[in-house]
């Protein structure tokens, strides 16, 4: 990836001892702020496993030679209900009943509002809303039963900050906000956490590719409060922090991580 504006990984430094052993299923956890993720709860002695439609598996051979574990990774489009239930069973199977779920996958592909058809909206809501319901959905039972779990649903700032340009996405990004205070209030009793992570603008190996270049980073770099380009490294600390004990008392929050761009309670 190349390097756009003070765009360095920040070395991992916290150890959160509590989340080693943990049972964790993390959507998209082989690319971008997935990966990113999954390498985080590696680190912390975690079980790890992940979804993704696309092949992770050069992505799994690096985790096992930096870390001496392998994440499990599970082929499966998440949009396909049946699919991805079937992928949280496997899971379960391998590492034990799911203790922290992460819907991290999303697709922000840009799009016109007269251009968007029945079969663009599905798609475009299936991948940004739908999963993130049945996912938590699935996991629900046995995190009721073992009366505790952590839940960490990814939204965005685009729609507090009232981006144009993908209309299908901020309004998932907004629904999953409430989606996860709703989940919050009804799972609370259980000793379950229902939180959401909203990431500004983060540098990916995707965003390189398909949206920004080194002028509108550095611009947007002015709205920042800290005005160096965040990379998916800088996600994973709010998304542990979340997932441990550490926050037990939290939850039905949105954890704003963008550089001080969206100031917002939203």
């Amino acid at each position: 990836m190349q390097d756009w504006g003070g765009t360095s990984r920040p070395e991992p430094v916290a150890v959160l001892p509590d989340l080693a052993g943990k049972s964790v299923f993390i959507t998209g956890g082989g690319s971008g702020i997935g990966a990113a993720l999954s390498e985080g709860f590696l680190r912390q002695g975690a079980k790890v496993a992940f979804v993704q439609r696309t092949d992770a598996t050069p992505f799994v051979e690096e985790m096992a030679t930096k870390h001496g574990e392998r994440p499990l990774f599970i082929p499966c489009d998440i949009t396909d209900t049946d699919g991805l239930r079937d992928a949280i069973g496997q899971a379960s199977a391998a590492h034990g009943e799911i203790e922290v779920l992460v819907n991290n996958a999303a697709n922000d592909s840009r799009h016109a509002t007269e251009d968007v058809d029945e079969a663009f909206w599905k798609w475009s809501s299936d991948i940004n809303l739908k999963s993130y319901f049945f996912a938590c959905q699935a996991v629900m039972p046995a995190m009721r039963a073992a009366r505790g779990g952590a839940i960490i649903n990814f939204s965005s700032v685009a729609y507090m900050m009232g981006l144009g340009g993908f209309p299908i996405y901020t309004a998932s990004n907004a629904a999953i906000t409430s989606l996860s205070r709703g989940f919050a209030r009804e799972l609370g009793t259980h000793g379950i956490r229902v939180n959401t992570v909203a990431p500004g603008m983060v540098i990916t190996p995707r965003q390189q590719e398909l949206w920004l270049t080194p002028e509108s980073v550095q611009e947007h770099l002015k709205q920042q409060c800290i005005p160096t380009a965040l990379v998916p490294e800088d996600i994973v600390g709010s998304v542990l922090f979340l997932a441990s004990d550490m926050s037990r008392m939290i939850t039905g929050q949105v954890i704003i991580v963008d550089g001080g761009v969206a100031f917002s309670n939203a």
